[in-house]
Order: C-alpha cells, then sequence, then structure tokens
C-alpha cells in the first residue's frame, strides 16, 4: 500500500496544482511509482481519462492529466474522483469517477456531497495499490469550516484517510503570515494534528528577508517549514487549470500576431490556446469582460464554454458580437473551438435544457450551421488528418452537441471517413471540437504560416516536459524534498 501526503492551501491559485505536478516529477526521478489525486475539483478545463475496468473514457480536471504526465503515467478517473463543472452561478454539472452524473444546484450538492466519500475512497484505494507514493491536492482551503461537516476535498478526506498534510501559503498576494496563523487558529484539534508542517509559495526576491516570518509562523504555529518556493516563471510553460489565472497572463514581448480570446463567463479548455501562447512571435490576449476586443488582433478564438447559450449572451452583453463581425469585415480570420465553434453558428438549440433553460438562439451566424444540443457526451482521443494542409492531428473530442449544415461540406479535418468541422467558403471562419488542435506541431506550424510566422521545429509537449523538469529542479534546490517525502505515511 503506497504512502500518501497532501497538499493545501490557505486560499485558492496558491500554487497547490503546480507543486504537486513539480513534487511528482521529483519523486519520479528519483524513482519512485507516484501517482496524483485531487478528491473534488472543480474546474471546466476537462481532460480525457481511462476508467480502469472499462473501455470507456471520462472526464477528470485538466491539473491532473498534466500531474499524471509528470508522474509519467497515462491518467484515470481515479486521478479525480469528483469533478464539479459549474454551468452558472447556482449550478453545475457533476462528474463522478469520470461519468457525468447530471446537474445540482449549489446548495442541493452541499446537503449531499458526504455520500460521495465512498467513490473518492474507492478510487484512492485503487491508486494506492499501483503506486508507491500518492500525493494528494485540496481544493480551496480547509479554513472554509462553515463547508466542514460534509467535506470530501480537505480535512473531511484528509482525516477520514490518515494522510498527513502540508498547508501551502502564497506569499505574492500579501498576509501569507496572517493565513497560516489564522488557519491554524480555527481549525479543531483533531484537523490540526493533520499538518506536519508548510511551504510558502511565490516569493520574489531575496529569500533570506522572509526569515523572521517563518520565525514568526513558527511561533504562531509551531509547525516546521519545508521551505520556501521562489517565483516559478516556469508554471507559465504549464497549462493552467483555474481562469482567474487568465487575466494575469502578460505578453513578454511584442508580437507579429496578436490573438484575441473573449473571457466568456463559462470559459472552458481555455489551455487550448497554451502551444500559441509559446510561440515567441505570437500573443495571445485574454479579453476580461467589459473591454473591447482589441482591433489590431490578426485572429479572434471562441474558446469552449459550459453553456454555450449562456455564454452567447454574456458575448453580446460585452459587445464583442459586434467586434467579432467587425473584425470578419476587415479581412480577419476566426476560429471557434467546441462551444466557440457552435456559437459561429446561425442558431443553438437546447431543446432539453442540458446546459440551462431550455431553449433555442441566434448564433452569430459566421458559419452555415446548426447545433442541436443532445445528451450524449461525445468523450474520445482522435487522430485525424488536416483537410487543409494535409498534416496530423491528435486530440480529444470532449461536448454535447450535434452540428451540421452547408459549412460542414467543408470540413477542417478528417477522422477516418469521419468530416469534422466547418469552413467558410473564404477560409476566413472555421469551427471545430478537436481539442488539442493547436498542440499538433505540423498543424500549427502551417496555420502560422499563413500569418507569416515561420516556427522552426518548436516542440510544444517538449517544452511542457522541460517546464516539469525545471520546477522540480527548482523544488529540490529550495525545498527539503527529503523531509517532505519523508512525512507521507
Amino acid at each position: 500500500m503506497a504512502r500518501a501526503i497532501m497538499l493545501q492551501g490557505t486560499g485558492s491559485d496558491v500554487g497547490k496544482s503546480v507543486l504537486v505536478a513539480g513534487l511528482c516529477r521529483v519523486a519520479r526521478r528519483r524513482g519512485l511509482k507516484v501517482r496524483p489525486f485531487k478528491p473534488q475539483n472543480m474546474s471546466n478545463n476537462a481532460a480525457i481519462a481511462a476508467i480502469p475496468g472499462s473501455q470507456e473514457l471520462g472526464e477528470i480536471g485538466r491539473a491532473q492529466w498534466l500531474q499524471a504526465l509528470a508522474c509519467g503515467v497515462a491518467p484515470t478517473v481515479d486521478m479525480n474522483p469528483v469533478l464539479i463543472k459549474p454551468e452558472s452561478d447556482m449550478g453545475a454539472q457533476l462528474v463522478v469517477q469520470g461519468r457525468s452524473h447530471g446537474s445540482a444546484r449549489a446548495r442541493d450538492y452541499q446537503r449531499s456531497k458526504g455520500a460521495l466519500m465512498a467513490p473518492v475512497m474507492d478510487s484512492f484505494a485503487r491508486l494506492r495499490e499501483e503506486a508507491e507514493l500518492v500525493i494528494v491536492e485540496g481544493a480551496g482551503s480547509p479554513a472554509e469550516i462553515n463547508l466542514r461537516a460534509r467535506d470530501i476535498a480537505n480535512m473531511g478526506f484528509a482525516t477520514n484517510a490518515d494522510v498527513p498534510v502540508v498547508l501551502v501559503g502564497d506569499i505574492d498576494r500579501g498576509g501569507v503570515i496572517a493565513a497560516l496563523a489564522g488557519t491554524h487558529l480555527i481549525l479543531d484539534e483533531a484537523d490540526r494534528r493533520m499538518i506536519v508542517g508548510y511551504v510558502v509559495n511565490k516569493f520574489r526576491g531575496d529569500l533570506t528577508l522572509f526569515d523572521d516570518g517563518l520565525a514568526a509562523i513558527h511561533r504562531f504555529t509551531g509547525w516546521p517549514s519545508f521551505g520556501v518556493v521562489p517565483w516559478l516563471a516556469e508554471a507559465h510553460r504549464l497549462p493552467p487549470e483555474d481562469s482567474v489565472s487568465l487575466a494575469r497572463r502578460v505578453s513578454p514581448v511584442p508580437a507579429k500576431l496578436r490573438v484575441a480570446v473573449p473571457m466568456l463567463s463559462r470559459i472552458a479548455n481555455f489551455d487550448d490556446l497554451d502551444p500559441l501562447s509559446a510561440e515567441p512571435e505570437v500573443e495571445v490576449v485574454f479579453v476580461p469582460p467589459g473591454e473591447r476586443l482589441p482591433r489590431d488582433a490578426g485572429l479572434i478564438v471562441l474558446p469552449g464554454s459550459k453553456s454555450t447559450i449562456g455564454d452567447l449572451a454574456f458575448l453580446r452583453r460585452q459587445g464583442w458580437d459586434e467586434d467579432i463581425k467587425a473584425h470578419r469585415q476587415r479581412g480577419g480570420h476566426i476560429v471557434g473551438l467546441c462551444g466557440g465553434y457552435q456559437m459561429l453558428g446561425r442558431h443553438v438549440s437546447d431543446p432539453e435544457g442540458l446546459e440551462g433553460a431550455a431553449g433555442s438562439v441566434e448564433g452569430l451566424g459566421l458559419l452555415d450551421v446548426e447545433t442541436v444540443m443532445q445528451p450524449q457526451k461525445a468523450l474520445r482521443e482522435i487522430e485525424a488528418v488536416s483537410c487543409i494542409y494535409q498534416t496530423p492531428i491528435s486530440g480529444y473530442e470532449i461536448h454535447i452537441g450535434r452540428t451540421s449544415g452547408a459549412d460542414c461540406t467543408r470540413p477542417v479535418a478528417m477522422i477516418g471517413d469521419r468530416a469534422e468541422g466547418a469552413m467558410s467558403e473564404d477560409g476566413q471562419v472555421f469551427g471545430t471540437y478537436l481539442h488539442g488542435l493547436f498542440s499538433s506541431d505540423p498543424f500549427r506550424s502551417r496555420f502560422l504560416k499563413e500569418f507569416g510566422i515561420i516556427t522552426g521545429t518548436t516542440n510544444y509537449r517538449l517544452q511542457v516536459e522541460t517546464a516539469l523538469d525545471d520546477i522540480a529542479q527548482r523544488l529540490e534546490d529550495h525545498l527539503d524534498c527529503d523531509a517532505l517525502l519523508a512525512a507521507a505515511r
């Protein structure tokens, strides 16, 4: 039975996902069979993963997909047994061990989530049977004591599974001493005993300047420090888990091609754009609500969405529909990915209310296609060939809805003998359900050549692997990894 250690945070977005990925790579480099685990994740950035004992595929959070990559293993749904995919401010789709269990309002989920501890423990047990070490990631913060009674994500899991906890604080946002000391103060004694130490993350500058801070934290908590992690610039080369991080992404230099991406309210799988961001001559700008899409963009990408009809209305409220049409009239190019593809058509219908209220709305009308939402979700890995460039594409589909229409006679790709996607007659606009389109190096290279960009031999997957190795080395340099891993039990 594998030993386990858990990283919990003093709040959301303190860097737990990156630290777990880095520690997974540290353990792998030491020759350990290591697996990632996150009992409960809330994210619309989903990935395809195997369902143990089945030929089916299921969904997990994209961060756990990345952590599996850091471990050097294929992802399975056991790595993230409960995935919550927000559809509105009040409700979300619930995915348990890879399979959809319908939608629930937030209040109803809070009342019923205690019953999910059984599948969480079932998945955890399976991972422990195949590994020597499991590194667990919490969600949010254990300081949310109002949620403790039915908690499965933080101390509820840790105490049930008897997994020791390392608490992570984010010094970049300020107040890290208060965050760590305050968490110690409000946890009950049983939960407090689970914490074996802490890590201070995202420090900028001379690390010795925080020596007095470490002494203060020890004075208030008695917890030992495993170290202070500097700001990891390498993390920007990894796919982000949370859309919170998108607004803070800044391109270092002006580029030949500016790509504008509207930040939809239910944006999903936005890591589709990461391979473009990694190109030195491409600037990807995620445009927040309330701002207009930049007129100097050469390409607009409509990303995925967990609520296509709801996000169409959101897009129109920002005036982005007019920006997109003006961009088209100026000769600009537009790409729609998954939900963004559906928005580009003439109509989107959801007769059964699968993503919200039942109904039908007018699309942007830039592709001659229509979409009807259907209960059966497409979940599959794909190998395709680009119809324009005849280059290979590796990726995955994860969507509900069937799209058809005249522009589908000009497909984006062929998956075997099945045509996929649609393109306008002049080639300025296309839409596809293929996630991972831009991760396919040959396709991305040919696509960017249309904008006068020569990419050379960029290997996006290798860049991610290199970033994981670099982060692992930085953790080895600045954390007491021996002590941290030895604390696992």
